[in-house]
């Protein structure tokens, strides 16, 4: 049995032993939100991203029929949201290839992923939900001819062999039984006696077969039932009762940024904005209200929302894509030869950039600073509180001939961490005649700042930057670099390919002589944990910094530690 995504795998986690495990649900050695290979030999795929599972399925059985255990299943549960990827089409595309493959797709289809299913596909299913008595029309038919005897059975396979044009008539589900795929539903999904009738069926037919069953997002749960936004689809620790968060946050990143966006809409009518099936989750639920024209949901599909953000900006207008970092990486190709080739003023909004935390090591979007530093022509921003980034998604929105990226992390924005000057286009934030130069990028500037502290508490002094933009890096980094004998990089990304790496590039290239010190996450598979957490264990935490400082400077010691 493979799960799509896993989000609605916690029930098959309490049936294979893991009950007692929820009360460390996505806590530091706790149970994942997802399935995982290393908590039980029933979960076979662990990578949560959605439209996946059905590609693995395909494989599964392939191996099976080779190794010549014909007699077994493959089980595929997903999600009618994941079926919005075009993956799982090329998927269904070879499953529906080889009949005598027994793949079992269970569609849960509740009409939502994050945010309510959206396309061609979502009114194919949702016309199937309104043909229901389809199947219940041809059963009540056998039952009775059965009745009848000899005569009634040759009415009855006389009726069956129009089956096919009856179905075109009364149900619209010939999509999939073109494909090659028998269709089994609509299926209640809540009524456990009907569904387990329908994969008895499926299973009997021993060959590729959709069971459809129809299910309602937070059945059960009055909160999740009457939440508007996403039926509680994410949530962190909640009064049960009421389902409202115990510990409220102040304004998130991604609010922020969805804030700033709507405040340009009405002097600038040439942005537009996409996302894929996430508009709350990366803030643009208010721009969809307020611009819904201009708005577009295309489904989990990022590589066709950055290749349909290509047309737009062919248009004439100027597209924004709103992407968790870890999905962009699905539409690196797109950046690279829909965007940056055709040199196209996109923006890519990438959320939950860097180190995410307690979802795991899939959602980590630890890979943004280096697969972006090798397209040519991109531009990126890495804001490091509210006022830089309404700012540089403005220069961002100003760029017309090359595609443009602005980075954030998960969670609060914080306090504002304001500049003693500008020089180049590199903010100055703490500044020292010598000594080191500590380069933070984006939010990991407050964390250089507060290292910055730690280590004057030892004699040793440090000019703070924040250099605003990250790719390409101004020109007066380079000059500033040079005049520091010690220069300490420190980004919330992958180590190696970062930042940090293309500084220590630039000035070797300069013929700079640097004793450069370049910080950041050196495994690209960090476990479940708070971000402080995974931080700090990549010596990304004030203390850690403060220590690489005092190390390269030649002061060994924690400040403030004897």
């Amino acid at each position: 049995m493979l799960w799509d995504v896993g989000h609605q795998s916690y029930v098959h986690k309490i049936v294979t032993g893991r009950a007692a495990g929820f009360t460390r649900l996505r806590r530091r050695g706790g149970l994942s939100g997802y399935p995982s290979r290393a908590e039980s030999a029933h979960d076979h795929i662990e990578h949560s991203h959605a439209s996946m599972a059905l590609s693995y399925a395909d494989g599964m059985a392939k191996a099976r029929q080779l190794a010549g255990e014909t007699g077994r299943h493959i089980v595929a549960v997903v999600g009618d949201g994941a079926l919005t990827g075009g993956a799982a089409w090329e998927a269904l595309n070879s499953i529906a290839a080889a009949p005598e493959r027994p793949v079992v797709i269970v569609v849960n289809d509740n009409g939502r992923s994050y945010a309510p299913t959206v396309g061609g596909l979502a009114r194919h299913l949702a016309a199937l939900r309104t043909h229901a008595g389809y199947e219940r029309l041809l059963g009540w038919g056998k039952q009775a001819l059965d009745g009848a005897g000899g005569p009634g059975q040759t009415v009855y396979r006389a009726l069956h062999a129009t089956k096919q044009g009856l179905k075109d008539a009364l149900m619209p589900q010939v999509l999939f039984e073109d494909l090659g795929l028998k269709y089994l539903g609509p299926v209640d999904g809540h009524d456990v006696p009907a569904l387990e009738e329908a994969l008895e069926r499926a299973k009997a037919y021993r060959s590729p077969v959709i069971v459809h069953c129809v299910t309602r997002k937070g059945l059960g749960y009055r909160p999740a039932e009457e939440d508007e936004a996403d039926h509680l689809h994410g949530v962190g620790a909640i009064d049960p009762a009421t389902g409202t968060p115990l510990r409220p946050g102040g304004l998130s990143w991604s609010a922020a940024f969805g804030r700033e966006l709507l405040a340009l809409a009405p002097t600038r009518p040439d942005v537009v904005a996409i996302t894929a099936a996430m508009p709350g989750s990366v803030g643009l639920a208010e721009f969809a209200r307020h611009c819904p024209t201009r708005f577009f949901d295309v489904g989990i599909a990022e590589q066709h929302a950055v290749a349909s953000a290509a047309g737009l900006a062919m248009g004439g207008l100027h597209p924004v894509v709103a992407l968790y970092g870890t999905f962009l990486n699905r539409a690196l190709d797109q950046v690279l030869m829909d965007l940056a080739l055709h040199r196209l003023g996109v923006t890519l909004v990438i959320d939950r950039a860097g180190v995410t935390g307690d979802d795991g090591p899939s959602h980590n979007g630890l890979w943004d600073l280096v697969l972006l530093q090798a397209v040519p022509g991109l531009r990126m921003a890495a804001p490091r509180d509210l006022p830089t980034l309404r700012e540089e998604l403005r220069e961002a929105l100003e760029v017309a001939d090359a595609p443009t990226a602005v980075r954030f992390p998960r969670g609060a924005v914080g306090a504002e961490i304001p500049a003693l000057r500008r020089a180049g286009g590199v903010d100055v934030l703490r500044e020292s005649r010598g000594g080191v130069l500590l380069v933070g990028v984006g939010v990991m500037a407050r964390t250089a700042l507060e290292a910055a502290e730690l280590c004057a508490e030892r004699g040793v002094e440090s000019t703070v930057v924040d250099p605003r933009w990250v790719k390409p890096l101004p020109a007066e980094l380079l000059r500033l670099a040079a005049r520091h004998p010690v220069i300490v990089t420190v980004e919330d990304g992958l180590r190696t390919g970062g930042v940090g790496s293309v500084l220590t590039q630039e000035l070797h290239d300069a013929g700079i002589a640097a004793d450069i010190r370049v910080l950041g996450v050196a495994d690209g598979f960090p476990e479940q944990g708070t971000r402080a957490d995974l931080l700090a264990e990549a010596g990304l935490s004030a203390h850690g910094v403060a220590d690489a400082v005092l190390a390269a400077a030649g002061t060994a010691g924690r400040p403030g530690t004897a």
